[in-house]
């Protein structure tokens, strides 16, 4: 029995900003988050919990499993603590470690250095060493206010590669922000949703995603199926997640850009997804945009300064698309820009913002 076979604590961490829309995810499971701290959320589960929080989860950005805590203020203390753990029922002499550091407000904070000691110490664990020939595991070595987290990385690439989106167009949006602006705009599939600027198709393809209840992990690998002592759960999850798809929905999703290539990778992305048939995509300009529906939403990453435009050219894309927007009857609207004056060139005050990150990018994501 190794220790992957009983209860675990787990974690999942999250980009600033959508963490509680995580968290709300994580409860909708079925599990009891507690509050997030450096971004990691934790709970406890089993390994078959870990598999199920990557398949099912759509905003987070990794899942964890964690190892222990101890508190370090000197490279002994840490290499101590780590040597604590009993690595030889969690790694196997010929499995290949990945150490990853990160500090906040601590006396240990040189991260090369941090990694160094904690690989050493988990090699101090087998008399021979470690050969390194087999499959990876990756410890995430966190350390806040000189308390030290150790766990094991179970989602390996991160989670916003669903494996759909093989190829990008210009100034992506990871599919992870997607699904939370989605989320957080409040969309319930019975209304229309539509992207106006919808680029390489990620918007409308995680709303398909949701519309048909498909877990975003379905179709893609993880770091902890390979774990050689952890039990073989996946397909059972995968199967979980085949019979929870609600195939015969038919939502009224649509996407439209301006470039025609864009909407060639949009229809690519949709049909690689397996949702090809849930969405309408068309070239078009968002200016000629309308509906015939009286309600319905729009959740958008159009065009800001650090892609593609810049001041005036912004101004008179937001002041357009304003028009459109304003010409609809009942209809919310959602658009995340890093724009500092977009409020002025839409013409309208938000009813809410919010700041969120896309990539390493500050932006604002507008309610109307």
């Amino acid at each position: 029995m190794s220790i992957f076979d009983g209860a675990l604590g787990l974690s999942v961490t999250a980009a600033s900003g959508i963490e509680a829309v995580t968290k709300k995810e994580l409860i909708d499971l079925g599990y009891a988050p507690g509050g997030a701290e450096f971004g990691r959320i934790s709970f406890e589960g089993t390994f078959r919990d870990a598999a199920r929080c990557n398949l099912f989860l759509r905003t987070a950005d990794r899942v964890y499993i964690n190892i222990c805590k101890f508190r370090a203020e000197s490279f002994d203390e840490l290499f101590d603590g780590v040597k604590t753990v009993k690595w030889r029922e969690i790694i196997p002499a010929d499995g290949k470690v990945v150490v990853n550091a990160k500090s906040r407000g601590s006396k240990l904070f040189a991260l090369s250095a941090i990694q160094r000691v904690v690989k050493k110490a988990i090699a101090a664990s087998y008399p021979a060493g470690l050969s390194e020939t087999a499959e990876t595991y990756s410890v995430d070595a966190v350390i806040v206010n000189d308390e030290v987290t150790l766990a094991l990385d179970a989602s390996g690439n991160a989670l916003h590669k669903r494996g759909y989106r093989t190829f990008v167009g210009e100034a992506p949006l990871k599919e992870t922000l997607a699904a939370a602006m989605i989320l957080l705009s409040g969309w319930k599939p019975e209304f229309p949703f539509a992207d106006p600027f919808c680029g390489s198709g990620t918007l409308p393809v995680e709303a398909a995603l949701i519309a048909t209840d498909t877990a975003p992990g379905l179709n893609r690998g993880f770091a902890s199926e390979a774990f050689r002592f952890a039990p073989d759960v996946y397909e059972g999850v995968r199967e979980e997640a085949r019979d929870l798809i609600k195939s015969d929905v038919k939502p009224r999703i649509s996407g439209f850009d301006i470039n025609k290539d864009a909407v060639r990778l949009a229809l690519a992305h949709a049909e690689k997804a397996g949702v090809r048939d849930k969405i309408h995509l068309q070239t078009a300009d968002m200016r000629v945009f309308s509906s015939r529906f009286a309600h319905g939403h729009i959740v958008t990453n159009p065009p800001y300064g650090e892609r593609l435009m810049r001041g005036r050219e912004l101004d008179v894309l937001y002041r357009d698309f304003s028009k459109v927007y304003f010409s609809l009857d009942d209809w919310r609207l959602a658009l995340i820009t890093s724009y500092y004056a977009f409020e002025r060139a839409f013409g309208a005050k938000a009813k809410k913002r919010r700041k969120l990150y896309n990539a390493e990018l500050e932006a604002t994501l507008y309610f109307y």
